[in-house]
């Protein structure tokens, strides 16, 4: 690589907005089919929160940054205050992690994604 080429991101690396896409569509299938976690997604207009969830993944894997969201700590604080906890965070996490493995996303960038998201826990669960 040369002084003048800047490194892929991981949004470019993953596979760009497809890849975003159809890890979104595929993750909210697992989340909603998952009882401990799919009362928090009750009364949600599911279709607004797939593209929203798609903005945000692009932006913090390093995409076009079209995200017009509230933070991650304001966005959760009313499902933090119904039960919300590292439970639930958890369950998140194992369908992120089981929806890159089924997309064949190759293992040294899903290690990245779930740091980065990891890396969310507090400002989520309001600590």
């Amino acid at each position: 690589m040369s002084t003048t080429e800047t490194p892929l991101s991981l949004y470019e690396r993953i596979g760009g907005a497809a890849a975003v896409d159809a890890a979104v569509e595929v993750f909210y299938k697992k989340v909603i089919n998952d009882y401990r976690i799919n009362r928090f997604f009750d009364g949600v207009d599911m279709a607004k929160q797939v593209a929203k969830q798609k903005t945000f993944f692009t932006m913090a894997f390093g995409g076009p940054n079209n995200y017009t969201g509230a933070d991650l700590r304001s966005a959760h604080s009313k499902l933090v205050k119904i039960g919300l906890g590292n439970d639930q965070f958890n369950a998140v996490m194992e369908h992120l992690g089981d929806t890159l493995k089924e997309l064949k996303v190759p293992q040294d960038l899903i290690e990245e994604v779930m740091t980065l998201a990891e890396g969310t826990r507090s400002d989520v669960l309001g600590k």
